[in-house]
């Protein structure tokens, strides 16, 4: 094990509220446990649940840390016991329950991705997240397939423009739901075959239209409420819809009797809470299928903008206010 400090800079809250209840602390550096590696960290991923974290409405698992932050890239500095991977001293970028918002880091040492010497830091801090949902969510428990057809909401968002650009990579035909014309050319750029500004237009007809009225084939939805219905609306025969977030409320209104006789599948996951194995499983996955076109180059994230660790607050604003486009990160110190 290197000599490591005793204390780190990291960033937490004492109650919920607005941005302004996060503030820099210093608190112990973390020991990897079994199985864990201790991660210097150079950039840690902002992402929506952190958000609602801050907000009071998703407390971390029981066992993970309190500090947010869910992804992060750096060194591994330390390893815990049964760690048989070689990754000590090696750039990884990693999925975790917590604690990304700090200097250190405690990842699974399953939960590890190399990062390519062609991927800067900072971007391999804005992929895990973003890119085990949308694995999970679209292609494992949507089953989308090759030649089909899906509509994303939030299309520039990190979940929507991950979307996007795995879905072209995997053969997919992708139409995207965005708020204003401004975001509908930017989902365009990044790689959606079509998008419909919600805010000019209603995105059913549109998605009629487009589809000369087959419908898609599968919805990856993050709104919930009162979308489902119109979702449903959209889906082709044998469609899948797949929640993974309920950012326009819990709850939704649908006729069963559509789901019946149209063969519908509504399905939805979160992440976080899911297994050490299950994640374990689902990178083993990531590095087979889709991180060689990481190591070619074909898939990068969207990056919005960077923030220093100690402003992660106006990193949080940004992400409330909406105008980012792609994934917001932190810089550690």
């Amino acid at each position: 094990m290197l000599e490591l400090p005793v204390t780190m800079t990291a960033v937490g809250f004492d109650g919920h509220g607005g941005p302004e209840v996060l503030r820099p602390e210093t608190l112990p550096v973390p020991r990897p446990g079994p199985g864990q590696v201790l991660v210097k960290v150079a950039y840690a991923g902002v992402n929506r649940p952190d958000v609602i974290q801050r907000q009071g409405s998703y407390p971390p698992p029981p066992g993970a840390s309190l500090i947010p932050g869910l992804e992060i890239a750096g060194q591994v500095v330390a390893l815990g016991e049964g760690v048989t991977i070689p990754l000590l001293g090696q750039n990884v970028c990693a999925l975790v329950s917590g604690g990304g918002y700090a200097q250190y880091c405690l990842a699974e040492a399953g939960h590890c991705l190399p990062v390519p010497e062609s991927l800067p830091l900072d971007q391999a801090a804005a992929l895990p997240e973003t890119l085990f949902t949308v694995w999970h969510n679209v292609f494992e428990r949507g089953w989308a397939c090759e030649g089909e057809t899906i509509l994303v909401h939030g299309g520039t968002s990190g979940i929507g423009s991950m979307a996007i650009m795995l879905g072209k990579l995997f053969g997919l035909t992708v139409i995207v739901t965005c708020g204003g014309a401004e975001k509908c050319q930017a989902a365009l750029a990044i790689g959606a075959t079509h998008a419909i500004d919600y805010k000019a237009s209603d995105f059913v007809e549109e998605v009629k239209a487009i589809t000369g009225g087959q419908g898609v084939n599968l919805v990856l939805d993050m709104v919930a409420g009162d979308y489902v219905a119109r979702n449903l609306q959209c889906l082709a025969p044998d469609g899948r819809h797949v929640t993974i977030a309920v950012q326009g409320g819990a709850k939704a209104q649908i006729n069963m009797a559509q789901v019946m006789t149209r063969r519908l599948t509504l399905t939805g996951s979160t992440l976080r809470a899911r297994s050490v194995t299950f994640k374990a499983l689902l990178a083993g996955e990531i590095l087979e299928t889709v991180w060689p076109l990481v190591g070619e180059g074909k898939l990068r994230p969207i990056m919005d903008q960077a923030f220093p660790l100690d402003q992660a607050a106006a990193a949080h604003a940004r992400m409330e206010a909406g105008h980012h486009i792609g994934k917001i990160v932190l810089k550690m110190p």
